[in-house]
């Protein structure tokens, strides 16, 4: 018995029925959410550049560390933040060039303009941690208020009732500011 052949527009009639089913579907499973396993995937940590396809809130402005704060000065200098309770290394045309969040002592300088006026490598803080790239800022109510990073990177322990000037952040970050700050380097707090 001969082949019989369809007409064309049952062809094109089976295809648009299958392509539908097929939207349908796709559209079904994008409104049951991610693939249980996506959300199972670590995302990336807090100081993470976002990629440049990373998701962009309501606002339309990109997701990222927080702005540099207004009124923080000029020119090269760190930022201190007291409320963000973070630091921003800022180049001399006045970009940051890296931010990171810092674990502060129970001693604020206040806000205003400070300047790195000492510089220790390495010693024991007085939370008897062993601290390193030490960069001393001021002295406030007797306390020495001064960035460092622990030697081992982990955050400095409970203050059990101490005033604490010491402003520590990770080992990574800690270098780097003790590569930016150099003796007289600008330090800006801000609220």
């Amino acid at each position: 018995m001969p082949a019989r052949l369809l007409p064309s527009w049952a062809w094109v009639s089976g295809l648009t029925v299958g392509a539908t089913a097929a939207v349908v579907a796709l559209a079904l499973q994008a409104s049951h959410g991610p693939h249980p396993t996506a959300s199972a995937r670590p995302g990336p940590s807090a100081s993470a550049a976002p990629s440049p396809g990373a998701h962009r809130p309501a606002s339309g402005k990109p997701s990222g560390p927080p702005a540099l704060p207004d009124a923080s000065g000029s020119g090269r200098r760190i930022v201190y933040s007291l409320g963000e309770k973070r630091v921003w290394l800022v180049d001399a045309t006045g970009k940051a060039s890296r931010t990171f969040t810092v674990w502060p002592g129970t001693v604020d300088p206040r806000p205003g303009g400070y300047s790195v006026i000492k510089r220790t490598q390495s010693l024991t803080g007085s939370d008897g941690v062993q601290i390193e790239h030490v960069m001393y800022i001021t002295r406030t109510s007797g306390v020495n208020v001064a960035f460092s990073n622990a030697l081992d990177g982990a955050s400095p322990p409970p203050a059990n009732g101490q005033k604490l000037g010491g402003i520590r952040a990770n080992k990574a970050d800690g270098s780097a500011l003790w590569g930016f700050g150099d003796l007289n380097t600008k330090v800006v707090v801000v609220k």
